[in-house]
């Protein structure tokens, strides 16, 4: 059993800076990487940036280069630093793990945080 614990969230202009973070807790979090995910008000939960678990992150095309993932293990907590933010990165976050079989898609996830809200707006 894993429990996640997204934080970070605010309102900020655009062109702004959040470092949103997600701490872990529970068994097997040596064995899962921690992924994110948001959704926007009537869309689709969709993927923002993965784990490259030892290897290069992965990270949706609309955030490439404004968005790093980080990670401190002896903490269990991995950040999203989100930089030049956009009103579209408008959305709740999500962290999710328990992905064995690495999907992308959110099914994919058995562990997930209830999310922090990221608003984007003058």
């Amino acid at each position: 059993q894993v429990t996640l614990v997204e934080s970070g969230g605010g309102l900020v202009q655009p062109g702004g800076s959040l470092r949103p973070a997600c701490v872990a807790s529970g068994d097997s979090l040596c064995i899962f990487t921690i992924d994110w995910y948001r959704q926007a008000p009537r869309k689709e939960r969709k993927l923002v940036a993965a784990d490259g678990n030892g290897g290069s992150p992965r990270y949706a095309d609309d955030t490439k280069g404004r968005f790093t993932l980080s990670r401190d293990v002896v903490k269990n907590t991995v950040y999203l630093q989100m930089y030049s933010l956009k009103p579209e990165d408008t959305a709740v976050y999500y962290c999710a793990t328990g992905n064995p079989l690495n999907s992308l898609l959110p099914a994919g996830y058995s562990y997930w945080g209830h999310g922090t809200q990221v608003t984007v707006s003058s």
